[in-house]
């Protein structure tokens, strides 16, 4: 079992396309695969194109009615339909969903929280939820007879009520509640960099103490760090591995699948 978590900036390029033809080869090797994906930048461009301005409390989206609005439009709207027309395209057989479909991502209001780098009190980000329940009968039926399923991240409570959610978190969660061997965060970020600016500067492999260590020191900053974070709380509940992984020519999916760290950044216990 493997999930695979795209970022919007991955569905909005020209990398789409590698993925997609990755997903479709693990597929026709017999890997179950389970997409979930995000969708930040388009809803930002679509929140400014509205006369919104967006809001990030420490690389997290405040979330107001408007905003989760936006985000049902875009992530839930036209990114899971693009999204599977490029898994079908490939050949894969994708079945796109969203938290309010059979309640597949259950899910509850987040109370203030401390965050790190958002200073000592606790935040209020909105409508924003946390995961306390994954579908696992329907998404099980549908890895059964070869599909491929496609989660937006929004999630939904038992009283109806929609949130928005990181598609880190609810990737981690699903790869928990599966039993998944692995775990691949894919974006337009080659891995863990000690220089952001520099791509060549990519780490390998990581341990959880070591990436509390990058965050302390400051090497670590904006949307990678809650990235990290709900990654190292993904491994502490038993995911094996967890891959960060960016800027992907066809293959590297794979390759990554049977080579961990030999394109991103592979984050393990310890």
């Amino acid at each position: 079992m493997i999930i695979v978590k795209l970022g919007g900036e991955v569905i909005g390029s020209a990398a789409l396309a590698v993925v997609a033809g990755d997903v479709a080869d693990l597929v026709r090797a017999g890997r179950r695969v389970v997409v979930v994906h995000g969708g930040g930048p388009q809803a930002s461009k679509l929140q400014e194109r509205l006369g919104m301005t967006p809001r990030q409390v420490a690389g997290r989206r405040v979330t107001d009615e408007a905003t989760l609005d936006v985000m049902k439009m875009v992530v839930a709207g036209k990114l899971n339909v693009d999204l599977c027309a490029a898994l079908g395209a490939a050949g894969a057989r994708p079945v796109g969903l969203h938290g309010a479909s059979a309640c597949v991502i259950e899910a509850t209001r987040r109370p203030p929280t401390v965050y790190a780098g958002a200073g000592p009190e606790p935040v209020d980000l909105g409508l924003v939820g946390d995961v306390v329940g994954v579908g696992k009968e329907l998404l099980s039926l549908l890895l059964d007879h070869g599909f491929v399923p496609v989660l937006a991240c929004l999630g939904a409570g038992a009283d109806g009520a929609i949130y928005n959610i990181n598609a880190d978190t609810v990737a981690n969660r699903v790869a928990i509640e599966l039993g998944a061997e692995g775990l691949f965060l894919v974006s337009d970020v080659p891995g863990v960099l000690r220089d952001i600016k520099d791509p060549a500067s990519r780490i390998p492999r990581l341990t959880v103490a070591e990436g509390h260590e990058l965050i302390r020191s400051g090497v670590v900053t904006r949307g990678m760090i809650p990235k990290l974070e709900e990654s190292f709380a993904a491994l502490a509940e038993g995911v094996r591995a967890i891959h960060i992984l960016g800027r992907l020519v066809p293959g590297d999916l794979v390759r990554e699948a049977t080579a961990p760290g030999s394109i991103g950044t592979v984050l393990v216990p310890g």
